[in-house]
């Protein structure tokens, strides 16, 4: 089965969007509201669309994603247009049941009794002659 998910392009509209000539209100009379905007930068806007494939119950496989990118400057004007593919996803495989972590490993019992001694210490531990 396929599924699209997300903004679906019209690459004749999509590459219309020109840095230097296009605005805010020319793109989304283009293109609609973008699928996000940054979280942290709101003159950057992202339309997403994904392409997915899934044989029975197995877990849904990506086929084809698009990202375009349009960024504006601050008066309000397009200063560049991206484009990002499939080749931008990375691939994130969970380590079992257990999350990976540095430092020492500790054993039940140094976790269960590892605090006795530490109460009422002085800040900053060690609780020595000062």
């Amino acid at each position: 089965m396929q599924n699209n998910q997300g903004y679906i392009a019209d690459e004749e509209l999509a590459s219309s969007v020109q840095p230097g000539v296009d605005n805010r209100q020319s793109v989304e009379k283009a293109l609609g509201r973008p699928t996000l905007e940054s979280q942290w930068d709101p003159n950057v806007w992202y339309y997403v669309s994904r392409n997915t494939r899934q044989l029975a119950f197995a877990r849904p496989v990506p086929k084809d994603q698009r990202v375009i990118i349009v960024r504006f400057a601050a008066d309000g004007s397009v200063a560049s247009v991206d484009r990002r593919g499939l080749e931008q996803v990375a691939n994130i495989s969970p380590n079992a049941d257990k999350t990976p972590t540095l430092g020492r490993e500790a054993t039940l019992l140094e976790d269960l009794f590892g605090n006795i001694g530490t109460v009422g210490a002085a800040p900053g531990g060690g609780g020595g002659p000062q």
